[in-house]
This record gives structure tokens, sequence and C-alpha cells, in this order.
């Protein structure tokens, strides 16, 4: 085979390259164009967004304030050698409860390190 042959055969699978890549875009341009279609297509089967005047409103005594409270968890006691297992039934449905102390544990320069790293902290 000739170097023409080779330039030919070199030319050919290039026009043949870019015409896949030409054909690969359009489909791809295509999917997109289908699929802004159907987007826009469930858009409008949507309801209406509420104009101002139908959203919430507060309560007449205001905003619902957080409640902060101590909590300590809940044991389950364990049974002992002979003792009949605890069912489902018994247990508790949190598995925590209120803690009889409610006062906030502060915290104490010098005492502790960052979030209990055990360095030194501020001295």
């Amino acid at each position: 085979m000739s170097t023409a042959t080779y330039e030919l055969l070199a030319a050919s699978s290039h026009a043949v390259n870019m015409t896949v890549a030409f054909i690969g875009g359009l489909v791809i341009v295509g999917a997109l164009i289908w699929a802004v279609r159907m987007g826009l297509s469930v858009m409008e089967r949507e309801p209406e967004r509420p104009r101002a005047d139908e959203h919430g409103k507060l309560p007449e005594t205001g905003a619902v304030h957080e409640e902060r409270e101590m909590r300590e968890p809940d044991e389950i006691p364990l049974a002992a050698d002979g003792s009949p297992r605890l069912m489902p039934y018994e247990l508790h449905h949190s598995g925590s409860r209120r803690g009889e102390d409610q006062s906030r544990r502060r915290w104490l320069p010098g005492s502790s390190g960052a979030f209990g790293s055990g360095g030194s902290g501020h001295v």
C-alpha cells in the first residue's frame, strides 16, 4: 500500500469520527430538550402556589417557645439468673427520663480541654 492509501484511510476515519461525534451531540441535545419539555408539563399539572394571604399565621399567643430540660438515661435492669425476662411491653416509650436535677452544668475554666479532649484547657 502506498502513502496515498494511508492518507485516504486516515482522512476517512477522521470524517467518520467527526460524524459520530456530531450525531452523538444531536442525541444529547435532543435528550435535554425532551427533559425540559417533560419538566414543564409536570409543572403545569401541579397546583398553583399559595398567595401571601393564604399562608399560615402565628397564633394569638405568639410563637411557641422551646422547652429545655435535663434528661438522664432510663436504664434497663439486668435480669439476674432465674428471674423472668424483661418483655417489650414492660419497656418505657423513651430511652431517657426527666432528670431530678434540672440545673445546667456550666463550664469551669481550667476544668477540661476542648470538648472532653482531656487537655489542660484555658488556665
